[in-house]
């Protein structure tokens, strides 16, 4: 038998749904909580507002990526950063593209939750730098710690920028951004051996 879901997940799921349905804006609050199985004040107390509601449920699918992005370099066992960067984004890119929530996001003007992507994305960006300093400073202590901070920023700010923006272009298979990303790191992480 499964694990009983939280209510935090429960209502997180709820709205995971109404946002995929296109319905976030309109959605009122005591309907979330009625199809999680919880009244609406109970929702409130949980998150306080539909505005940290909606932070709640972008960290949560973050989180999933990241998850998904440390299965994937535990399978790989990458030799270097930027194979570990190629794995990573490439796995990402590929996975973003099936994402009904990122596509709800992406394409409901009205939703209210691109910001959380991109001018209010400070959370999503933290959480995805502090995961990938931890990963290269396990697996390579001798780097340099700036070089790993800056070299770590440059891969969550631009991994997202390419998930709110797909490329089009001939060269925008997550293959071919996952090399340039992993060319980009190799070259910020050993500017001070060239």
């Amino acid at each position: 038998m499964g694990e009983a879901r939280s209510t935090r997940d429960a209502l997180l799921d709820a709205a995971y749904d109404v946002v995929v349905a296109g319905e976030w804006e309109s959605a009122r609050m005591l309907d979330v909580a009625a199809a999680a199985g919880v009244s609406r004040q109970t929702l409130y107390n949980e998150f306080g507002s539909k505005d940290a509601f909606a932070q709640a449920l972008a960290m949560r699918e973050a989180q999933r990526f990241i998850d998904g992005t440390n299965r994937i370099l535990d399978e790989v066992n990458p030799i270097a950063p930027g194979d570990a960067v190629a794995a990573a984004t490439e796995w990402t890119i590929r996975e973003a593209s099936n994402n009904p929530l990122l596509k709800a996001v992406l394409t409901d003007d009205a939703s209210e939750l691109l910001p959380f992507l991109t001018t209010r994305g400070d959370a999503i960006i933290h959480a995805a730098r502090s995961n990938i300093e931890s990963y290269w400073s396990a697996q390579w202590p001798e780097l340099d710690p700036a070089d790993v901070a800056l070299a770590a920023e440059t891969v969550a700010r631009l991994t997202v920028s390419y998930l709110v923006l797909p490329s089009d272009s001939p060269d925008g298979s997550a293959e071919a951004i996952a090399t340039r990303l992993s060319h980009l790191v190799e070259r910020l992480l050993t500017k001070g051996s060239s």
